[in-house]
Parts: C-alpha cells; sequence; structure tokens
C-alpha cells in the first residue's frame, strides 16, 4: 500500500459525483489509521457494517463522519462511531432510518464534545432520544430534526435550555412543534442565527416575528411577503405597496 494512503486523513469524494466501488474503498481504507473526516455519500448505495466497522475502529480520530443516505449499514455502525470516536465533532444521519434511540444514547455517553448532527428523517427517534442528546451534548451548534413527526415542543425545549449555544436549528416539517417551544429558543438561544420551521403549521408568525428582529434568518416569509409572491404568481407583476402605512 502506497505511503499517502496510509497517512490519509479526509476521506470525501462527494465532489466527484460517481459511486466509489466496495473493492477501491476497502483497499485505500484497509490500513489508514489517522483519519479525521469520513464521507460515505458515494458509497451509500452498498456499503454495510461489514465494510464500515473495521475503518471505525482502527480509526480513532475522527472528528466528522458522514454517512447520509447509508441505509444499509445498521445501528452497531453508530455504536461502534460512539464507542471509537470520542473526539467526533459533526455527525451526519440524514436518512439513515436504522438509527433508533439506544444508539443515540450511545452516541451521547461518548461524544459529549459533539457540535453538530443531521437527524433529518430518522423517523423511529423521540422526544426521549432528543432530550437526553442535549442534556448531554452542550456544545451543539447545529442541529436537524426534521421531518420527523415523533417531535414535539418537549424536545425543543430540552434542545434550547441545555444547549446555549445553538446557532442552526431545522424543525421542518415536525407537525407537533408549536409556538411555546420557539418561545423557549428564543430565549435561551441568543447565538441562533437560523431557524427552520417549514411545515411547522403550529408555530405561527406572532413568535417568529421577534426573532426575526435579531436577524435570525427563517425559511418561512412573512404573511405579507408570502401574500406579495402568490400575488405576483398569480397577475404575473408585484404592486407598488407603501410598507410604511
Amino acid at each position: 500500500m502506497d505511503e499517502e494512503a496510509l497517512e490519509l486523513k479526509d476521506f470525501d469524494l462527494s465532489q466527484i459525483g460517481t459511486c466509489v466501488p466496495k473493492e477501491a474503498f476497502c483497499t485505500m481504507l484497509s490500513d489508514n489509521k489517522v483519519l479525521q473526516n469520513l464521507s460515505l455519500q458515494n458509497c451509500a448505495d452498498w456499503v454495510t457494517d461489514k465494510e464500515l466497522l473495521p475503518v471505525i475502529g482502527q480509526n480513532l480520530h475522527l472528528q466528522r463522519v458522514d454517512m447520509k443516505g447509508c441505509v444499509r449499514l445498521t445501528r452497531h455502525s453508530l455504536v461502534a462511531v460512539s464507542l471509537s470516536c470520542v473526539q467526533l465533532q459533526d455527525l451526519g444521519l440524514a436518512h439513515c432510518e436504522w438509527v433508533d434511540s439506544l444508539s443515540l444514547r450511545s452516541l451521547a455517553d461518548h461524544c459529549g464534545g459533539l457540535q453538530s448532527i443531521d437527524l433529518t428523517a430518522c423517523r423511529h427517534l423521540k422526544d426521549d432520544a432528543i432530550c437526553y442528546l442535549a442534556r448531554k451534548c452542550l456544545r451543539l451548534r447545529s442541529l436537524s430534526v426534521a421531518l420527523n413527526a415523533n417531535i414535539t415542543d418537549e424536545s425543543v425545549e430540552e434542545v434550547a435550555k441545555h444547549c446555549r449555544s445553538l446557532e442552526q436549528l431545522d424543525l421542518t416539517g415536525c407537525l407537533r412543534v408549536r409556538n411555546q417551544s420557539i418561545r423557549t429558543v428564543a430565549e435561551y438561544c441568543p447565538k441562533l442565527q437560523s431557524l427552520k420551521v417549514n411545515h411547522c403549521h403550529n408555530v405561527t408568525e406572532l413568535t417568529l416575528d421577534p426573532l426575526r428582529k435579531r436577524n435570525v434568518v427563517i425559511d418561512v416569509e412573512p404573511p405579507l411577503q408570502r401574500a406579495l409572491v402568490l400575488l405576483q404568481d398569480v397577475v404575473g407583476f408585484a404592486p407598488f405597496i407603501n410598507l410604511q402605512v
């Protein structure tokens, strides 16, 4: 094996746009022990625990792992990450429906320095798991629990109260989230920069407006702006309106 391959710190071929063959993956990483960044997006179609567990077990300095869309993995891979990668800061698990409460709790117990985690569409997770994560990973700056109808105000409030450095929160499609928890976020998260609440039909502009005034970027337009956009779509132009009236 080439000496450069043995010292590979970043394995991220996502910009290539093609699937990485299993043989190439195994050959490149079989003896590598210094990885810091591992992205599996180009391996999502085929990677299983069998290929990933040896890589995780011998790379104890991983800081960023992206398993987005790796549907053939199981909870064993997440448990392995939690036990081996205690320096982990950034974890992508979007659309990994195999993530369950027990494996997420293991992550929270062993990776307290986690700063960013994407749990989009991890639909088996419920409030208890998210609350446990929030109590253990106090340095979280970015969290997505989008597209999970199990998430309620309980999770959001627990995250807000324990993760005071939160900058980005994605609640897209969390249908049970209401105004109460968004007010808690506004109160406890002074560093918040971005909030996504599209399709959160129980969150109203009355709650979002104070965050807008703090220049928090929100993915839902204010009602007047939405009305103008709709009118433009219907009649083909936007009327001139004095918004200062």
